[in-house]
């Protein structure tokens, strides 16, 4: 049997990177265990233009974010399923001069396509927003374990829910040949295994282990708040609220540190106790050093790519650079300098 590319993983990168090659005429073949994608399955699926402590909009918004919301839609679409949900984003103010800083923003064109709202007094007695907030628009969350279940119906039997075992790939005759497989090209979408691969172990990943907790809780808006920590109404009364940041102790299992942090934060952003704990989870994202992803073609093997690296931001950042990756596969065109894999050869 043979195929034009043979991907390792279907977690967010996998599944939009396949999908677009399939979509373009390629033959594709896609290896992965649903169990080994706990960086997608359990990460919080949020895509918002406006971030960080300092609420600067985020990088490269004006070229990712016009693909996020059509691509998802048309996922949707071919699987029948609902799993996108567009929602505001409100981030209360934490000072008036906070306040008087956005309502310069809100002139700014650069913020046309982002900013919904400025709101100068609290939104609701269940929120600490005493200097009000602002809403974000064009934003929302991705239900990812739905979104990615229904792609694997939708490969059907291009995608073998197996882990492939890298010691029995061989690149023999121009193929790299998998026990009866025949590929043409080989690429790397499996998160931090990647960088555990002697492939690819050169570029600097930097592993976060993030926690998230689900609860249950009144006050439901039909907005998503988020400052210091996120909170998205999932139905019923239950909440996901993340999420933690560890570079440090990357092991799989919860803490009870990273609860205590959630719920303290929790608390300073809403004024509800909390009914029950549903869940807790981790996952390890496969963030880069420089913050930014790594797409390109190895400098030394011939036809092994990668695709990888989008760390928290993987909603985000995939539907645009995707389209960037299948654009440089089939038609040789350049990938951008700042998230070429080329900015790391000086380095091996």
């Amino acid at each position: 049997m043979e195929t034009d590319f043979l991907l390792i993983g279907q977690g967010l990168a996998g599944t939009a990177l396949g999908y677009r090659l399939k979509k373009s005429g390629f033959r594709i073949q896609i290896y992965d265990q649903a169990e080994s994608n706990q960086s997608s399955r359990v990460a919080a699926g949020l895509f918002n233009p406006v971030t960080g402590r300092k609420m600067v909009k985020t990088w490269n918004a004006d070229q990712i974010f016009p693909e996020i919301i059509p691509f998802y839609k048309e996922l949707e679409n071919l699987c029948e399923e609902k799993f996108l949900h567009q929602q505001s984003i409100y981030r209360p103010f934490i000072s008036i001069e906070e306040q008087n800083e956005w309502m310069g923003n809100s002139a700014d064109d650069s913020f046309s396509d982002y900013l919904e709202e400025i709101v100068q007094e609290s939104q609701s007695e269940f929120l600490n927003d005493p200097f009000g907030g602002v809403k974000l628009k064009n934003c929302g969350w991705l239900d990812i374990v739905t979104m990615l279940d229904g792609m694997r119906k939708f490969f059907g039997e291009d995608l073998k829910k197996e882990w492939l075992n890298l010691e029995k790939l061989k690149f023999e005759d121009e193929f790299w040949n998998y026990e009866g497989l025949k590929a043409k090209n080989l690429i790397f979408c499996n998160g931090v295994a990647a960088h555990q691969s002697s492939y690819f172990d050169f570029l600097p990943f930097a592993p976060v282990k993030g926690e998230i907790l689900e609860v249950k809780q009144d006050f439901s808006p039909d907005y998503i708040v988020n400052r210091g920590v996120f909170r998205v109404h999932l139905g019923d009364s239950v909440h996901r609220v993340g999420s933690t940041y560890t570079w440090h102790d990357l092991d799989h299992g919860p803490t009870e540190r990273a609860k205590n942090e959630l719920t303290e934060r929790l608390a300073g952003l809403v004024n509800q106790p909390i009914e029950a704990y549903v869940s807790h989870k981790v996952g390890i994202r496969p963030a880069t050093k420089d913050r930014k992803p790594f797409l390109g073609k190895h400098p030394d093997k011939q036809n092994v790519y990668i695709f990888d690296g989008f760390g928290a931001k993987g909603v985000s950042l995939i539907p645009y650079y995707s389209k960037i990756m299948v654009q440089y596969l089939v038609e040789s065109t350049s990938i951008p300098q700042e998230v070429d894999i080329a900015r790391y050869f000086n380095y091996i």
